[in-house]
């Protein structure tokens, strides 16, 4: 892993008068942060080109010691500047380069109780923290709520998906980040289940006519993006989540409807662990951060969730990223035995692929004789191994994360969540040549469950193991954080498509919405680009019988194997695909990348359709997808990409690989309903 090179060098410290604003801007300065201090309560504004992005919202926190949310001055302020340079090899920037102005503000009561607030300004992207200084004998204490929340002025509209109530869904599993999107909704509209919505959280703001900076420098009409969310959340704090819109206490011009931070439930996990936040002092909270753009460019291509963090630990391992295999997608619980997962090794050997993923039952049954009851399945998940091996292919293994916070009865059970018996499983993993491991069914955001996060990861990299998450929260930062995570769901993914016809309908419109959301701020374990247009195991309609059946054509899959990133795609290829699926889609599918050096946005509203590119070495990868209705006709500039051959790969169900001939660098390109297409561009 590439040194960080930091550079901060101190402009001023500067004793301020009560009232007096501090601001902070970016290096181009078109984003400023505003903080300033109103009836003793502390509060922020954002503002891009003029515009009002985030209007006046309130900061502190209460701990079981001290209210720190009042009778607050800003006592000193320092600034600085930070240039580094750092390397991801498993996001979708390879090389970043973080630039922004920094402001460390200290806050003091009028009996001297003090909060520090630190915020980052890059071109495009706010981070804030609190630090907690040491006051006193108090060593610890422990963070009962935030005052923190965001504002945005009337005629927003949002982008959010709902926290779930605790402990409901499949075996009581949940929250787990798996609900249905809202898009395009105004904030009056509650969430689904009353306690917010989880990060990352997309607002788009129209500002009419006579608003100052009414015309952009280059005549764009005023509107404004802007994505709330959080990263740096380890062992060390709870995550957290937005609260529902409510009116902004401030009395201040422009604070309307506001969003405030939200703790995790006491109810998760059974009610096991504390809902606050406990930490040691001096102590940190985790980063938020703010990302505007007139556009959705900036979204899209933040690097956000990683600027402002750093490695937990170092590793001693080279760990290799690639594509999977996996039975259970479309095959489920009765594909566990040797002979399926056989033919999805060679099912992986055909692809050219590295991996093979074998799911929950195998440690009951794989090696399961007439009878029904399992002969040695430890000897015959090491044979499958073995077989796996012959044929250059490595094994993934499912877990669960426990089982006595939930009703969970899918095996192997009990084995990751207590160090003991985790790390004697792991050393059976290495011994046998295991790469990695699947860790399932966690449900909640307590700092408990932050911590078994984290020593399910250090203790995996002892034994040189990746780890997906599944039914999980959402990474904040973990890809620079920790060095062999591979992944999450955190998200509505592949399975739902094969259970339930409606999501099979709406696959194209969170194909629009995925990108942009859940997977700007990190990796996304989907599990997609099926081949199968019947969500079954011989791919074929049944007479009398419900086959759920994907609308979404056999290019809108290679499309989304672009638009999803994560370092180790496990895709819902299966075996009859060889025979059945187009011979172009699986070229296609046999050439796809999972790492990536560079994204750009391209085109697209959520919900509607979407244009994004993504670069692997030398070559882009040019995905489009359409969700409305009605066809859709898009002016493509692909001059920007600088290369000189264009493949483009459409024809709906009939995909076909074809020269692209452009013209000034430009190209029209036209989509149907649920159809997409890629450009491959050397």
């Amino acid at each position: 892993m590439k040194a960080p090179l930091i550079l901060l060098a101190v402009v001023a410290v500067l004793p301020l008068w009560a009232n007096d604003a501090a601001t902070v801007g970016s290096p181009d300065g078109r984003l400023v942060v505003t903080l300033d201090v109103q009836d003793g309560q502390p509060f922020y504004c954002v503002a891009y080109d003029g515009l009002i992005a985030v209007g006046p919202s309130l900061l502190g926190l209460k701990t079981n010691e001290q209210d720190l949310t009042r009778d607050f001055s800003i006592k000193a302020v320092e600034t600085s500047r930070i240039d580094e340079q750092y390397s991801l090899d498993r996001s979708k920037l390879s090389q970043v380069h973080y630039v922004a102005n920094r402001l460390l503000a200290t806050l003091a009561t009028s009996r001297d109780q003090q909060l520090q607030v630190e915020f980052r300004v890059s071109d495009n992207d706010v981070a804030f923290r609190y630090l907690l200084p040491k006051q006193g004998e108090t060593g610890a204490v422990r963070v009962t709520s935030e005052a923190t929340s965001f504002s945005f002025p009337d005629g927003t509209t949002t982008f959010l998906t709902p926290q779930s109530d605790a402990m409901i869904g499949w075996k009581r599993t949940k929250p787990s980040y798996e609900e249905l999107y809202v898009w395009d909704a105004p904030m009056s509209q509650p969430s689904q289940y009353g306690h917010g919505y989880t990060f990352p959280c997309l607002f788009h703001e129209k500002i009419g006519e006579g608003t100052k900076g009414s015309k952009g420098s280059k005549g764009i009409a005023d509107e404004l993006w802007v994505m709330v969310s959080e990263t740096g959340v380890d062992s060390h704090y709870c995550a957290s989540h937005l609260s529902d819109a409510q009116a902004n206490t401030l009395k201040v011009d422009g604070a309307v409807n506001t969003y405030t931070i939200a703790y995790p439930m006491p109810e998760e996990q059974n009610g096991i662990g504390t809902a606050d936040a406990a930490i040691v002092l001096p102590g940190v909270t985790p980063w938020r951060t703010l990302t505007v753009g007139r556009t959705l460019h900036p979204i899209v291509e933040t690097t956000a969730p990683w600027d402002n963090v750093r490695p937990v630990y170092e590793t001693s391992h080279q760990y290799k990223y690639g594509r999977g295999t996996w039975s259970w997608i479309l095959w489920q619980d009765d594909s566990i035995n040797f002979d399926d997962i056989c033919r999805y090794v060679d099912l992986a050997q055909a692809m050219g692929y590295e991996y093979v993923l074998i799911d929950n039952w195998w440690d009951t049954n794989i090696g399961k004789v007439a009878d029904g009851t399992a002969k040695n399945p430890t000897k015959s998940i090491e044979k499958l191994i073995e077989y796996a091996h012959s044929k250059n292919v490595d094994v993934f293994l499912w877990y669960s994360s426990s089982g006595y916070w939930n009703d969970i009865v899918q095996g192997p059970v009990n084995r990751m969540d207590n160090s003991v018996v985790r790390k004697r499983e792991m050393q059976w993993l290495q011994s046998v040549g295991v790469k990695g491991i699947k860790v399932d069914f966690f449900g909640g955001d307590k700092q408990e469950t932050m911590r078994l996060y984290e020593e399910i990861l250090s203790d995996a990299d002892d034994h040189g193991l990746m780890v997906i998450f599944h039914g999980c929260t959402l990474p904040r930062g973990w890809e620079r954080m920790y060095p062999n995570y591979v992944g999450s769901e955190a998200v509505l993914a592949s399975e739902n498509i094969v259970f339930d016809q409606r999501h099979c309908d709406l696959e194209a419109a969170h194909a629009t919405l995925h990108p942009v959301l859940r997977n700007t701020v990190g990796c996304m374990e989907f599990g997609g680009s099926f081949q199968n247009k019947y969500m079954n195991r011989d791919n074929k309609p049944r007479e009398n019988r419900h086959v759920n059946t994907r609308p979404c054509t056999s290019t809108f899959s290679l499309a989304t194997a672009i638009l999803y990133q994560n370092p180790i795609q496990n895709f819902a290829l299966a075996p009859n695909n060889l025979e059945d699926a187009p011979a172009v889609s699986m070229d296609f599918m046999r050439e796809v990348p999972t790492t990536w050096d560079e994204v750009r946005f391209i085109d697209g509203y959520p919900g509607k359709y979407l244009v994004m590119a993504r670069r692997h070495g030398d070559t882009w990868y040019v995905a489009a997808i359409n969700a409305e209705p009605q066809k859709l006709v898009i002016s493509l500039d692909l001059s920007v990409l600088s290369a000189s051959s264009f493949t483009l790969y459409s024809g709906g169900d009939n995909p076909t690989a074809k020269p692209l001939k452009l013209k000034h660098g430009k190209t029209l390109l036209t989509l149907a309903p649920n159809d997409g297409a890629v450009i491959v561009a050397r």
